[in-house]
């Protein structure tokens, strides 16, 4: 019996997924929720297991843009597993006749004799070429030898250059002289590849260009003193990390911060929906990750509601889901704010584009040591620059700098606003 196999809703409001891998070729033998096939819907790749074990018919190739429901393979569930015979039927190398066997040294050793002659005559002078012959090895117009490497260095083809020796042949001062022209290709490779992009690439992009034309985007920006959270990191990671299993990290400073601020501005915390202001009195933060497909921006549910160890554990699952490309739709549905970091790829700083229809982004970057001025002296302290992007139809100046600057209050005195001046209860010690 043939089951056919049809494409599962990977989600709400998703009607239809590309066919991004193939893990199996037709005709193969699979097993039950072995996985066949890797699917891309806009919001993720999702992988989709056999439903029976059987040998498998493909009825999509890799590319094709298909409806959720629709039949994208058959599954024969009768047939059997392939697997060794019992040797009857084969015959080996010793069971060949006697004169078999000599008909085949004999021919080996003809395919030999054949190719010993052809390579002896290869190497065999031609009776033909004559010492004068040998020695006129310039054709009229050709570079000299000095002159060939010298336009070999410069990547300029002979024929490209105009020769003034006897019979135009090219000397070393003319390609000495010599000029690439500035169309002349380079010696380099000049190759070029294209593909299609994936479902989940091109739905990224057209969000991006949607967020970049549908909202009045602006960006402001501030600077981190990040020397209270190296010393409490420094102080407590170990700790933190014998006691809870994670490590103690910038998220969960910069996810609290953030829900501060929050807090303090609602007005971030909101999106519009035509002609209304939608705000929200929970924070869902969605992290953007970095996967094997591109970005994946999931969402920790309520926020608010977790401690630092709360934050460091559901980072820690998110991320290593979305490595392995196992993140699902629901946990990258909604969110009603995003923070990206782009630092840890070493980026100094950038205007992030809001993650519609979100109203706001917050962008980390990379922490350098800089000079600043402390009470009237330079002192060498790890600086972080930060952006808030954020939607100017809802959101107002003061409330956009009065946000970010809030962020870094809390970045930079962390024991009194983020932990009620008791580190080892905040973190749970």
């Amino acid at each position: 019996m043939a089951l056919e196999m049809k494409v599962p809703s990977p989600g709400e409001s998703i009607t239809e997924v590309e066919i991004a891998q193939w893990l199996v070729e037709d005709g193969d033998y699979v097993e039950k929720d072995q996985a066949v096939a890797e699917v891309d819907s806009d919001k993720a790749t999702l992988e989709l297991p056999a439903e029976a074990s059987g040998i498998i018919t493909l009825k999509a190739e890799e590319g094709d843009v298909v409806e959720v429901g629709e039949v994208v393979c058959l599954i024969d569930t009768e047939a059997k597993k392939p697997g060794g015979g019992d040797g009857d039927d084969e015959k080996s190398s010793d069971d060949k006749p006697a004169e078999e066997e000599e008909k085949e040294r004999q021919e080996k050793k003809e395919d030999k004799k054949d190719s010993d002659k052809a390579e002896a005559k290869t190497e065999t002078p031609s009776k033909s070429s004559t010492p004068s012959q040998e020695q006129d090895t310039y054709a009229t117009g050709s570079p000299s030898p000095a002159a060939k490497k010298i336009l070999d260095e410069k990547g300029i083809a002979s024929k490209d250059v105009k020769g003034t020796g006897r019979d135009g042949r090219v000397t070393k001062e003319d390609a000495v002289e010599a000029k690439a022209s500035m169309g002349t290709p380079g010696t380099g490779t000049r190759g070029e590849e294209k593909k299609k992009m994936s479902m989940f690439r091109r739905k990224l992009a057209e969000r991006l260009v949607s967020a970049k034309n549908d909202t009045a985007m602006l960006t402001t920006f501030n600077e981190v003193d990040m020397s209270p959270i190296f010393e409490l990191r420094k102080k407590y990671k170990e700790e933190f990390k014998d006691k809870h299993g994670v490590s103690l990290g910038f998220m969960s400073f910069f996810t609290l911060a953030v829900i501060r601020a929050l807090d303090e501005y609602p007005a971030v915390n909101s999106m519009i929906d035509g002609d209304y202001q939608v705000s929200y009195d929970y924070k869902d933060i969605s992290i953007a990750v970095s996967g094997p497909k591109g970005l994946t921006v999931p969402v920790i549910r309520n926020a608010e509601n977790l401690s630092f160890r709360g934050v460091e554990s559901e980072v820690k699952r998110l991320a290593l889901r979305a490595r392995d490309g196992k993140i699902t739709v629901d946990e990258m549905t909604g969110g009603t704010f995003t923070i990206t970091n782009g630092g840890v790829f070493g980026s100094m700083l950038s205007t992030p584009i809001i993650n519609p229809p979100q109203s706001a982004i917050l962008g980390m970057h990379n922490i350098v040591e800089r000079p600043v001025a402390i009470d009237g002296h330079v002192e060498i302290r790890p600086i972080m620059y930060v952006a808030l992007s954020y939607d100017h139809r809802i959101i107002d100046g003061k409330e956009s700098v009065g946000f970010l600057v809030a962020i870094k209050e809390a970045l930079e005195n962390p024991e009194e606003l983020l932990m009620d001046n008791d580190v080892k209860r905040a973190l749970e010690l």
